[in-house]
């Protein structure tokens, strides 16, 4: 009598002699599986034939450092990669751009190539400067600064790049524009290079493990998003672009499913991921023009117009505290004996964060509701904290809000993006998808985090799982092999 599959897993057998993961960064599940399933047939095959829901995030909820923490099932903290900036010192403008440099625990490509597997890893973030390539090759990511970089591993990799597709583009790097019809062409552009390399590298190298990251749905969410949004404040029927992103996501479906013919499906586990979802952005919080009302901040001479937060504006001598702006808030306290000219002292400083933590967490928006802002300590989040964190890490009003830094602003909140136009925010749900075979179909299962990823492909290759992976492996199996 022939074994059922369950069974199978449970003997730990073999169960992928390969894993595809297609990353899509910012790709929203309520989008992708919900409301245009009908338009994406080949992930609707997937869908069938496989598992997939909504997987939370990390918080913060971006890219840098998400798809590290994917890759490595480690939160931001044990990375000690709070953002795309961080603070390298205690300086106050000792910022930097977190790299791969940054990242100091073992990812899957580095983990598989310790067990002799092969790797085609193409954009996944925090990729550049290849400083430890994996058994295979590699294109690095969007902070690539441009293809005269060291951008590919092995070397001689760009010269193919470049008879395959010309120049190619690791990012839309001006994608914060009001001339909507050249980006969404650069949208397509990047992306239709992008898959041209993959399915050319897929069809002619060896291996065993495929990653990449393709970055246009995030590009074409900030884009557009007021265009589909009915729910948006500037949305206006029958508009131009109202069917850009639909278009979009339909676009690379199609791309998925022609790189897919370079795959075998009886033999590779393909996953789609994203790293977290999208979705209106509301507005604006003035972080700093609300701590310079609440007389935390003050600078040297009051703002009479917007201007950019610059650390040489501040009088450190009575300023307590400041924020960062971005997708998600950063909270810093001015702390004696820690930043150079700090005045709170240490035996203030807990009471002093609870005290921001209460004031933040109980905001109203214009309308006088309560914006269901959250402030955490990183201690309280995160299994270590490592580098340099925030003191407090800030999600206003439930990500509908963006973190804005510049001060002079009239008030505290604002319906222009100070960074370039802007339509979306992140949400802390993005996707997964995967199927194989030898897998149980289960379809929506909501409930896996961003950390479950990595052990579970591990555990897909029969490979053990380290121990210190905060994540577990989705597959139904009793037990997962621990290093």
């Amino acid at each position: 009598m022939g074994m059922e599959k369950s069974e199978v897993f449970a003997m730990g057998k073999t169960r992928t002699e390969r894993v595809a993961i297609f990353g899509l960064d910012c790709a929203d599940p309520v989008l992708m599986f919900e409301r245009w399933p009908d338009h994406l047939p080949n992930i609707r095959r997937l869908m069938e034939r496989g598992t997939y829901g909504p997987m939370t995030s990390t918080i913060p909820p971006i890219t840098v450092p998400a798809w590290s923490c994917m890759a490595s099932s480690k939160d931001p903290g044990t990375l000690g990669i709070y953002g795309f900036r961080n603070r390298k010192d205690h300086s106050y403008d000792g910022l930097s751009i977190a790299t791969s440099a940054d990242v100091r625990h073992p990812r899957l490509w580095d983990i598989l190539s310790r067990h002799g597997k092969r790797n085609i890893i193409v954009g996944v973030p925090g990729t550049y400067p290849i400083t430890h390539p994996p058994s295979g090759c590699m294109i690095s990511c969007f902070l690539t600064p441009d293809i005269h970089s060291e951008y590919t591993y092995p070397r001689d990799l760009k010269r193919h790049i470049a008879d395959w597709v010309g120049t190619y583009m690791v990012d839309v790097k001006e994608f914060r524009t009001d001339n909507k019809k050249w980006l969404l062409e650069q949208i397509y552009q990047m992306t239709d290079k992008r898959f041209t390399v993959v399915q050319k590298l897929l069809a002619s190298q060896p291996w065993d493990f495929f990653f990449m990251v393709e970055m246009g749905h995030d590009r074409i969410h900030h884009g557009f998003w007021q265009y589909m949004d009915h729910g948006h404040r500037r949305y206006q029927s029958g508009n131009e672009f109202e069917h850009a992103i639909r278009d979009y996501y339909i676009h690379t479906d199609k791309l998925i499913g022609e790189t897919l013919k370079h795959i075998d499906l009886d033999t590779t586990a393909v996953w789609l991921v994203s790293d977290h979802g999208a979705k209106c952005m509301v507005g604006g919080f003035c972080f700093n023009q609300w701590l310079i009302n609440e007389g935390y901040l003050v600078l040297k001479q009051p703002a009479t117009q917007i201007t950019k937060f610059n650390f040489n504006l501040v009088d450190w001598s009575k300023t307590r505290v400041w924020g960062e702006g971005g997708y998600y808030g950063r909270c810093f306290i001015n702390v004696q004996g820690r930043e150079p000219q700090g005045i709170v002292p240490q035996d203030q400083y807990e009471s002093l964060r609870d005290e921001l933590i209460h004031r933040i967490e109980s905001l109203t928006d214009p309308a006088g509701l309560p914006m269901n802002s959250r402030a955490y300590k990183p201690q309280n989040l995160y299994r270590e904290s490592n580098g340099v964190p925030p003191d407090l890490v800030v999600i206003f009003g439930e990500l509908n809000w963006r973190s804005v830094g510049s001060v002079g602003q009239s008030g505290i909140f604002t319906f222009e993006n100070d960074t370039g136009p802007d339509d979306a925010n992140h949400a802390m749900a993005g996707l997964y998808l995967y199927a194989h075979p030898s897998v149980p179909a289960r379809g929506y299962v909501p409930g896996p985090t961003i950390y479950d990823v990595a052990p579970t492909v591990l555990n897909m290759m029969n490979l053990p799982v380290p121990s210190d992976m905060q994540g577990r492996s989705l597959l139904p199996v009793e037990s997962t092999s621990r290093e």
